[in-house]
């Protein structure tokens, strides 16, 4: 989802951009450099998008269409507001929109977090570096332990310590089996 433009309704509305009648321009930026830009002019219940675009070699092609919008009301007064997806068929309640031809909801582009294409030892790797961060102790599979941190019960810390131990034993055996096969695929005669 990081290759796709994304507009989000939250830091929108955090910035006071959503009042209707106003009209405002956004860009998207790589290390300093303008990749992208849309004019964005808020109505009544929606925002119109109203941007260029260009797909596989054709000409650049004006595109302007409405997005909807709608709020829910917070558990401790105002509200907060959401775009309704305006793919064909879609109409999700989403707080961001991906790029392409059109601005969708990630279910319509068919887009997945960083978390869900990793493989299970790499989340096992990454749940016991957050808990070794937690316990203050060095971070990576080797990391070694420093004690117990001040003010953690003694219960919590055995916990989280066999926590680190057993999901660093899973992210170990995942590695190891992981390299054995992509070596297996390189060399088929050291299979047993």
């Amino acid at each position: 989802m990081t290759d796709y433009r994304a507009l989000d309704v939250r830091r929108w509305a955090r910035d006071g951009l959503l009042n209707p009648c106003n009209r405002f321009g956004w860009q998207w930026t790589v290390d300093g450099e303008k990749t992208g830009s849309i004019q964005v002019a808020v109505e009544r219940n929606s925002v119109r998008l109203i941007y260029r675009c260009k797909e596989n070699g054709s000409d650049w092609e004006d595109i302007e269409y409405p997005v909807w919008l709608t709020s829910t009301a917070c558990n401790y007064g105002g509200e907060r507001q959401w775009f309704l997806c305006p793919a064909y068929g879609c109409g999700r309640r989403v707080a961001k929109l991906y790029g392409g031809r059109i601005f969708a909801c990630r279910h319509c582009h068919q887009l997945a977090y960083p978390s869900q294409r990793e493989k299970s030892y790499d989340r096992a790797a990454r749940k016991a570096d957050k808990i070794r961060t937690r316990l203050g102790w060095d971070l990576g599979l080797e990391g070694l332990p420093r004690g117990r941190p001040k003010g953690m019960h003694r219960n919590t810390y055995e916990r989280l310590s066999r926590q680190v131990w057993e999901l660093t034993d899973e992210a170990e055996e995942g590695f190891a089996a992981h390299f054995a096969f992509a070596l297996l695929k390189l060399d088929p005669s050291l299979q047993p």
